[in-house]
């Protein structure tokens, strides 16, 4: 899973920029993305949390959160140095961050 968050500090370099549709569908076409989609802006998030049984609803990420999650990439790599140099070549590689992680095996 590759999850898309903004920064604080992005890439100042403008020059050779990607292009984010060019980098779907080079990614659709090899077969290394399975989904992907950018999330509605914080504004429309709900955060929920059980503590001592009762239900707290909150709008939005928690105040403090300075970073948030843009969009998520379900990625097929053969290893994790294919999914960086997929992550690599994504636009937010250099506007945001890209978080990788691998699903848990569960069966263990």
């Amino acid at each position: 899973m590759m999850f898309v968050c903004t920064d604080l500090e992005p890439d100042t370099d403008q020059e050779n920029e990607p292009d984010i549709d060019a980098w779907v569908s080079e990614n659709d076409a090899r077969g290394r993305r399975l989904q992907g989609t950018a999330l509605a802006p914080t504004s429309a998030a709900t955060t929920v949390r059980v503590r001592n049984g009762e239900l707290l609803i909150s709008d939005g990420p928690f105040t403090e959160t300075k970073e948030v999650i843009v969009g998520f990439d379900l990625l097929e790599c053969a290893d994790l140095d294919e999914a960086i140099e997929v992550a690599r070549a994504h636009p937010m590689a250099r506007a945001g961050r890209l978080e990788l992680r691998p699903f848990a095996d569960l069966d263990q």
